[in-house]
């Protein structure tokens, strides 16, 4: 059996057949596997795509057939309310409404199921837009100053603010994240109150060989209320009165009629001011994005109450006085 040849510095090699036969005691390397990519897969569904837009095909079902049977069924001209198509789409919107209504209440119990809060989301959302198909030919078109065109015109706000919040909650929840994001990372509300007032004490001891004009600016600075302001300015963003703002103008003013000398803290506080409206302005667009997700409840739900009002009005009036 002829030995593999070896050269001078190699060891004792063994023959072709002992090394094809032969066992080792080190365990051998596991294969190299190759970097796996994974990507992420959203699995999200929407309540507006929820069961691939169930209720929003039965809604428009549900539209189209009552478009259908308003105009091809013979119906008196006038009064067109108290005819039999009339009262059953005046029975059919009112139903509606007060079951819209019940939204809030489904809120507290969030079960799985055919009627998850999802579910119940987008149905609320399709057939309460059903609702203006419904009121409308309810209405037979005929409109005037009287409690009846009230309670349309009531049910008109509150599915046209219905619509600016579902924009809002389609759209506001990812300004809001992107704008707690920077190079550092994600930041929390409570992070950037901790900002604030870590910029704060420095200024505070950065401050202290100011002169007392310039100190009384940094003052007001201070003491300003990173909350302060009212509802206009929260969903405007606009803070015209910002004192930090202030302070680091006239600061800046003064600064430029003076010669600039080493290590001047007015530099170092002016730094700082810059740094704290920054973090000021992130904190208010944090506010008005937030502010702008609650606002549209502040209409939609107290007019949804005044709709139940009228369309009781509305109903008793045509009942005991039509």
């Amino acid at each position: 059996m002829a030995s593999i040849a070896h050269g001078p510095d190699q060891g004792d090699q063994e023959t072709a057949a002992t090394t094809e036969n032969s066992t080792t005691t080190r365990s051998p390397k596991p294969p190299r596997r190759g970097k796996v990519r994974r990507d992420r897969v959203s699995t999200h569904e929407g309540f507006l795509t929820h069961k691939n837009g169930r209720w929003m095909k039965i809604s428009a079902l549900l539209a189209a057939g009552l478009i259908a049977l308003y105009i091809f069924v013979p119906l008196p001209g006038q009064h067109f309310g108290s005819s039999w198509l009339g009262y059953t789409l005046g029975t059919v919107g009112a139903l509606l409404i007060l079951w819209l209504t019940m939204l809030g209440m489904r809120k507290r119990a969030i079960t799985p199921g055919r009627w998850s809060l999802k579910a119940w989301t987008s149905a609320h959302v399709y057939l309460g837009l059903t609702l203006i198909v419904v009121g409308t030919l309810h209405s037979g078109f005929n409109f005037a100053w009287n409690v009846h065109t009230l309670a349309w015109a009531l049910m008109m706000v509150v599915i046209i603010s219905g619509i600016f919040g579902i924009w809002v909650y389609a759209t506001l929840p990812q300004a809001l994240s992107a704008n707690r994001y920077d190079e550092d990372g994600a930041i929390t509300e409570k992070q950037m109150i901790e900002s604030l007032r870590s910029l704060d004490r420095q200024i505070h001891d950065a401050a202290q060989p100011l002169d007392p004009q310039s100190a009384a600016l940094v003052e007001q600075s201070l003491d300003e209320d990173p909350f302060a302001g009212n509802f206009i300015n929260r969903i405007t963003g606009r803070y015209p009165r910002c004192a930090t703002r202030h302070a680091a103008g006239e600061l800046r003013k003064a600064r430029a009629y003076r010669p600039r000398v080493a290590d001047d803290p007015v530099d170092k506080i002016d730094a700082l001011l810059t740094r704290k409206e920054a973090m000021l302005g992130r904190m208010r667009r944090h506010l008005k994005l937030k502010s702008w997700l609650q606002a549209w409840l502040y209409v939609h739900v107290p007019v949804t109450f005044a709709l139940i009002a009228a369309l009781s009005a509305h109903i008793v009036s045509v009942f005991f006085y039509w």
